[in-house]
């Protein structure tokens, strides 16, 4: 990292990963170092915050199953509020700040206003989970891709997805915050024609001190979730390649091409 390239007045947005801090990349854990105060989110673990030197100002701004501390356009109106006031900026965002966590919203409110702003990614839960589980979320012939999908919506709407896509086959599918609607995503997947009898892992506390992990099957996917994950963060892995992350037996060859069709 050249010397200038976190110099007063710039806002970094830092992947914190999915919380444990030895996930954190080396570039992140510097960028913290050198931060004149630093906003985060509730899925931020404590051990990447203890990472904050102690001269730095801390603001949390968490947002945590419809508990918001603060809404969007207060978080950017206190980001460019610190970059004006020429402090070195770190918005700490669980896991990677490109994937479901609003970077976009704050990237364009600190431009408008002309303050530079970098991203510096994290790892994010899905990766997480799977290397915790012992699982590849790509298996040649079985996964031949990966797709992320937020399970998050507007308080009583229901998800705007394309459960005809994500249902055809040949993908593992992640589920960012599916904890409470594993029930919507369990009857969007099989009224699209996937079988129940696909592979699904329930993973609580990603990568932190208390992770643990369900494999299930698709069909019994809400009921699973409401006795396993409590209020824990959570994410669902669905899809054939999860099979090899609970010694599960191998979909039966009807069920494997009905999901493709």
């Amino acid at each position: 990292m050249q010397p200038d390239d976190f110099a007063p007045g710039t806002v970094w947005l830092v992947g914190a990963g999915p919380g444990d801090p030895e996930l954190l990349t080396m570039k992140a854990v510097r960028l913290i170092e050198r931060a004149d105060i630093v906003f985060y989110d509730a899925l931020v673990g404590r051990g990447v915050l203890d990472l904050i030197p102690a001269r730095a100002e801390t603001v949390s701004v968490g947002k945590r199953s419809g508990r918001h501390s603060k809404d969007q356009s207060a978080i950017d109106a206190l980001l460019v509020a610190a970059a004006h006031a020429g402090k070195c900026v770190v918005r700490l965002k669980g896991g990677d700040p490109t994937l479901f966590a609003r970077a976009t919203e704050e990237i364009e409110a600190l431009k408008n206003a002309g303050f530079p702003v970098r991203i510096c990614p994290g790892i994010t839960a899905a990766s997480a989970a799977a290397a915790s589980a012992g699982m590849s979320l790509s298996l040649r012939g079985v996964a031949r891709d990966v797709r992320f999908v937020t399970a998050h919506s507007r308080r009583g709407a229901a998800l705007d997805i394309d459960w005809a896509s994500l249902a055809r086959g040949g993908s593992t599918l992640a589920f960012y915050m599916g904890r409470e609607a594993a029930g919507e995503i369990r009857r969007g997947l099989t009224q699209a024609g996937m079988p129940g009898e696909m592979p699904v892992m329930i993973a609580c506390e990603v990568s932190a001190p208390g992770e643990r992990h369900l494999v299930t099957r698709l069909d019994l996917l809400d009921l699973a979730t409401k006795s396993f994950a409590a209020d824990a963060p959570t994410l669902i892995l669905v899809g054939a390649a999860v099979m090899l992350a609970g010694g599960m037996p191998a979909l039966p060859a009807n069920a494997s091409r009905a999901c493709r069709q």
